[in-house]
């Protein structure tokens, strides 16, 4: 069975559509609780049905910063890969958007990626107030499946996965300038870290990079 099946047909209960309309709208992660008043069952039945949706690809799964004592909370949210069919932005639509605003305004591509940037900040949250934590969800909302290192003040992001794959082939200055700039507007929201470059890749092996530091209260003293 194609993951497309597997999504049909994870969508086909009623209840797992509705959890996952829910998760559309909030736009944000939402824990099980939440949609445990919203739906009208119990904690198993919603995390089942959760389960489901986190095997089809459909949602992501992740923990909230541990804040006292106990397990940390559970967090959903739309898998930022999931195709529009679904009734949701995909990739390829959140590209059409910028490149049309590249269009109509005349800015360059970079330039209106970070404009997508700073908007991908203030208009959602996260689990975390550290810098190089907060880049790193932006980073993962957008599908790019980060992983981190920090070596002092250097910051290297690795983006395993590329969202945009077909697209980079066709125009990979465009595209990977729209994403540079997306990763510069974000950092800049945040604060405390900055993007110095971005290192490009075979999109279809993914393993771009992001070379950043940190800068002011985010930045460590050497002694």
């Amino acid at each position: 069975m194609n993951s497309l099946q597997v999504q049909a047909r994870a969508l086909g209960d009623p209840t797992r559509h509705e959890i996952f309309r829910y998760l559309i709208d909030a736009g944000d992660e939402v824990d099980v609780a939440e949609l445990t008043n919203h739906v009208g069952l119990n904690h198993n039945a919603v995390r089942q049905h959760l389960t489901k949706l986190v095997d089809a690809g459909l949602v992501e799964e992740a923990r909230a910063r541990p804040s006292g004592r106990g397990r940390p909370r559970l967090l959903y949210r739309v898998a930022p890969t999931v195709e529009s069919r679904w009734g949701v932005a995909g990739p390829y639509e959140r590209l059409a958007v910028l490149l049309t605003e590249v269009v109509r305004t005349g800015d360059g591509p970079e330039a209106v990626g970070a404009r997508a940037g700073r908007r991908l900040i203030m208009g959602g949250g996260g689990a975390s107030s550290d810098a190089v934590d907060r880049f790193e969800e932006a980073m993962a909302r957008q599908g790019f499946d980060p992983t981190v290192q920090t070596r002092g003040n250097e910051v290297e992001v690795v983006l395993r996965s590329c969202p945009l794959a077909s697209a980079v082939l066709a125009d990979a200055d465009t595209v990977c300038q729209i994403h540079l700039g997306l990763a510069r507007g974000a950092a800049e929201a945040i604060g405390g870290i900055e993007v110095d470059q971005l290192e490009p890749k075979d999109p279809r092996r993914a393993h771009c990079r992001l070379r950043c530091h940190l800068i002011g209260s985010s930045a460590s003293v050497d002694v």
